[in-house]
């Protein structure tokens, strides 16, 4: 796997981070009061640890998952009305999965790109990177009650010789381990509260900025009657979707998990789930087998496809000879089909929602586009949206171009689908 410079130091980071917070602290307890860890307390602590440095390695290396080339269209797509085409993998892009433009190709019921594990956490990794954050959590409480145990004591000594104390290096030691634990401690604790959150409701982080983004779609088309503006126009009904894929939280903590064996959760040598088991997902029925997920985004649907036309295109010149009228046609064409969406050419953004309002008469403007061969954008449209914390897909590592495209709403679903995946999917609807 191809990684950016900086995110290639992630992992001898954090390696670096748990070496020096489990062994520097085990040196330093030796030196100061109020006595070196007994074999009980060495026991757990580097039993912790271990399973943490287990777990982290099963997160990085273990690959997230890739969809085989062979995969029947109707068992990557039995929880889907519709398929999604990714344009990148040039495949079946099967429910719950993005494309990462990290890993560059579609991941399985992708959650993140994660920087500090240099690899996506999904529905084959997920497990492992859970275990990690539980393991992590646990280890550095442990190791924080055995600070603290030492940290009173000196607290307690304090206006005793300095002679009769540790030295001021083991003072600055004790230090910086305090709060560089407690610091780690506070934001994995808040990661895995929200994942084992996730993991409760069956959600993904994507899928939780998915529902975010809908719901503000929904209080947007209140004002216009339950409809918004697409592309060219384009009248979209926006209606609430209940998340189909919650299913009550004992079969969440099972599926996520991947398997009913609750001591299985916590073992850290537990076996990766099965990539067939991330091509479909149950649903809870709360919405019509024809709906899919996620719910139309009219400011992230392609634009309609024009089909161009030779008859009637040239303008006569007295002056200009036959083929001199063809090239001079030729070259308005390729000017028109540059404004136009191309799988080869970077997309139109759509200007934001807030340049295509008026606020004051609550009208909605006619569609703006970037055109392609602006000089500069400085702003990259709608799609670049971003949620209450001021996160957009890219943030989770989703490549935006290729999740753009891959909207299953468009105009023309066959588009630049090989004829084979047409075969497959006429069978499907025939039978």
């Amino acid at each position: 796997m191809h990684l950016p410079p900086l995110a290639s130091f992630a992992v001898p980071a954090v390696l670096t981070l748990v070496s020096f917070l489990a062994y520097s602290s085990q040196y330093l307890f030796t030196r100061i009061e109020p006595q070196p860890l007994n074999a009980r307390q060495l026991l757990i602590f580097n039993s912790l640890v271990a399973c943490l440095l287990i777990c982290y390695g099963r997160a990085c290396w273990t690959d997230p998952g890739r969809f085989p080339p062979d995969a029947n269209y109707d068992d990557a797509n039995t929880t889907d009305s519709q398929p999604r085409w990714c344009r990148k993998c040039l495949a079946v892009k099967p429910p719950r999965s993005h494309h990462c433009k990290v890993c560059k190709r579609c991941i399985p019921k992708m959650d993140h790109h994660c920087p500090w594990t240099a690899n996506c956490v999904s529905h084959i990794t997920f497990p492992h990177f859970l275990r990690f954050l539980f393991f992590s959590v646990a280890a550095m409480s442990y190791l924080e009650f055995l600070l603290y145990e030492r940290g009173s004591i000196l607290w307690t000594n304090r206006h005793l010789p300095s002679y009769l104390g540790p030295s001021a290096a083991e003072l600055v030691h004790l230090f910086i381990l305090i709060m560089t634990n407690s610091l780690t401690l506070f934001a994995l604790t808040i990661l895995m509260v929200r994942s084992i959150w996730c993991l409760a409701v069956n959600t993904t982080t994507i899928e939780g900025w998915e529902i975010e983004r809908h719901e503000t779609l929904l209080r947007r088309s209140r004002v216009f009657g339950g409809y918004l503006d697409g592309p060219d126009g384009l009248k979209v009904r926006i209606r609430r979707q209940e998340f189909p894929y919650d299913i009550g939280i004992w079969q969440n903590l099972r599926q996520g998990m991947g398997t009913w064996n609750i001591l299985a959760w916590f073992w850290p040598f537990s076996r990766s789930p099965t990539i067939a088991s991330g091509m479909s997902f149950e649903t809870n029925g709360f919405e019509e087998p024809n709906v899919s997920w996620p719910p139309p985004d009219p400011d992230r649907m392609p634009r309609i496809t024009r089909n161009y036309s030779h008859q009637g295109a040239f303008i006569h010149d007295n002056h200009a000879t036959g083929s001199e009228q063809i090239e001079a046609f030729r070259a308005r064409q390729a000017k028109d089909m540059k404004r136009f969406r191309s799988p080869t050419r970077p997309i139109q953004r759509r200007k934001p929602f807030a340049k295509r309002f008026d606020p004051v008469d609550s009208i909605p403007v006619p569609d703006q586009y970037y055109d392609d061969d602006e000089a500069e954008v400085t702003e990259p449209g709608e799609e670049a949206w971003t949620n209450a914390e001021g996160e957009r897909l890219a943030d989770f590592g989703v490549d935006e171009d290729a999740d753009f495209y891959d909207e299953i709403y468009k105009e023309d679903p066959e588009d630049d689908v090989p004829l084979a995946e047409l075969v497959k999917r006429k069978k499907l609807h025939s039978s």
